[in-house]
């Protein structure tokens, strides 16, 4: 009787976003950004020369990552839990793809991203702009990335989420780096499920 009185003083909007209270909503372990107003399209050029754009891969769910070919840890863990995730799936593996736009493309030429993509799976697909698209993509996204001299060179300093879409082409989540593979392959399986016919 008690927590009935208790629970009338708070607002009805503070009661229906209590824990359980809603059902229907899958809970995710990654960012759920679904409607946001960004990242909404992408427009880059794959390493055969062909433009691309998110309704290329209409019906199947799309992870999204920015990087470079060169970066030491990040990149690599990022795609390598890729890898991980589709094979957690099985079969519906076959409908995640993985697209890798770089934010080197000084660097990252059309050979060096198709070589690096093909290392963790060749159905990955890198993606590669000019400089000023480079900047125009990252910006919808959201994305902030900057170059660091390191010596004679540099590295590049870049946003570490992946972006999931689902198989509608609406972004859906925003996933953490540390995330695992066994949540990022929960979330995966809730999306596709709930995008089966």
């Amino acid at each position: 009787m008690r927590r009935r009185s208790l629970l009338r003083l708070l607002p009805a909007a503070l009661v229906l976003a209590l824990p359980g209270c809603d059902r229907a909503a899958p809970t995710y372990f990654s960012i759920d950004i679904t409607g946001a107003d960004y990242g909404r399209d992408f427009r880059l050029t794959d390493p055969s020369g062909k433009e691309r754009t998110l309704a290329d891969f209409r019906g199947m769910v799309v992870m999204l990552f920015f990087g470079f070919t060169q970066c030491p840890d990040v990149c690599p863990t990022a795609l390598a839990r890729a890898v991980e995730v589709r094979n957690r799936l099985g079969a519906d593996g076959e409908r995640v793809q993985v697209v890798f736009v770089t934010v080197d493309p000084e660097r990252d030429t059309p050979i060096v991203l198709k070589e690096y993509t093909a290392a963790f799976d060749p159905s990955f697909l890198g993606l590669y702009g000019d400089a000023e698209h480079t900047k125009v993509v990252a910006r919808e996204f959201r994305v902030i990335y900057q170059k660091v001299p390191t010596g004679s060179s540099y590295t590049m300093d870049h946003t570490a989420l992946t972006f999931v879409f689902d198989s509608q082409g609406r972004l859906r989540l925003a996933v953490r780096h540390e995330q695992s593979a066994d949540q990022l392959a929960a979330d995966l399986r809730m999306l596709i499920k709930s995008s089966s016919p």
